[in-house]
């Protein structure tokens, strides 16, 4: 691991030339003293590393210094055609250039390396669309990706919850979700999300846009992320649930399973008392009605009225309709 560890920052400072201690030990999980026991070894194995000093200062490789440490060994090629990437390059109109760099790749490695990598690779298969869903609208991917790319401003009509909107943005990357794409760009300096499949149609400018100093797409997304699963289970409900429903709810959502593992024994009757997050009531109330007699709300009080109506209506449509007689 401490090899490992040491290669991957050399790796690190060659390719983006400069980490401070702090970034290199949040990426690797160890602390900040380990990392400086690394430079020293770095140093000391004959690398040219440049410790600078201040606010923005760090490490960085001298300049012109390359590694020859670069070959892909066996588990490392097959991992990279395990990758999930052919099928988003080819929504960006890269699917060609893929197949050519892994030609170039398989080519490149050894003859035993090459066969077993294209060996594993040939028995796994990534299909990242949901069940019961085509993957998400992909026309306008390749001229969003080439303004990402080439850093051009976008003007897009887009279908917002608020209605049709009309801006200009900063294309700052693109990101795949479950198999929904989504464009990250910033509108006054400040990072916006927007779904691809909601831009109605969009120009790209002949200006260049600029960047927002130090933006990382992987960070902004991971925050984005979690702050809109935790925006969209703002509520909180109880319920009471049969064990059949618990696995269902289970298999909902993350945030449903922890709270069907946090749930507590059954009672007499085979009920377990739960508390799980929910983004409304109307939401909450549908998705509950659909596990049937298997759940019952307790609070708040607006959902097991919301159900009670729901479950009365539904029932009214099936009851027996009396038939009345025509007259004469």
């Amino acid at each position: 691991m401490h090899s490992s560890r040491l290669l991957s920052i050399l790796l690190r400072l060659q390719t983006e030339g400069h980490a401070s201690a702090q970034a290199l030990a949040a990426t690797f999980e160890v602390s900040v003293r380990t990392i400086y026991r690394d430079m020293d070894a770095l140093a000391g194995a004959g690398v040219p590393v440049v410790a600078e000093r201040g606010r923005s200062g760090g490490f960085r490789l001298r300049d012109g210094y390359r590694t020859r440490l670069t070959g892909l060994d066996r588990p490392e090629a097959e991992s990279l055609f395990l990758a999930g990437a052919p099928f988003a390059a080819e929504q960006l109109g890269l699917g060609g250039a893929l197949e050519t760099m892994r030609m170039k790749l398989l080519a490149s490695l050894p003859e035993d390396t090459a066969r077993e990598a294209q060996r594993v690779a040939a028995r796994f298969h990534l299909d990242p669309v949901a069940w019961f869903q085509g993957p998400d609208e992909q026309r306008r991917l390749p001229e969003l990706a080439l303004a990402v790319w080439t850093g051009r401003m976008l003007h897009l009509r887009y279908d917002s919850w608020k209605g049709i909107v009309e801006r200009t943005v900063a294309p700052l990357g693109l990101v795949q979700k479950a198999g929904l794409w989504y464009l990250v760009a910033a509108v006054d300096g400040q990072p916006r999300t927007y779904r691809v499949g909601s831009i109605e149609s969009l120009r790209v400018e002949d200006v260049a846009a600029p960047l927002p100093r130090k933006f990382d797409l992987r960070r902004y997304w991971r925050r984005f992320a979690r702050d809109y699963e935790s925006r969209m289970l703002s509520m909180e409900a109880r319920i009471e649930a049969r064990p059949t429903a618990l696995r269902a709810l289970g298999r909902s959502s993350h945030a449903m399973a922890e709270a069907v593992a946090a749930a507590g024994p059954a009672d007499c009757d085979g009920w377990h008392a739960l508390r799980i997050p929910i983004e409304s009531v109307d939401a909450a109330a549908s998705e509950l009605l659909r596990l049937g007699p298997d759940v019952v709300a307790v609070a708040p009080p607006a959902l097991v009225a919301r159900m009670r109506r729901m479950a009365s209506e539904t029932a009214a449509l099936y009851a027996p309709k009396k038939r009345t007689r025509r007259k004469p």
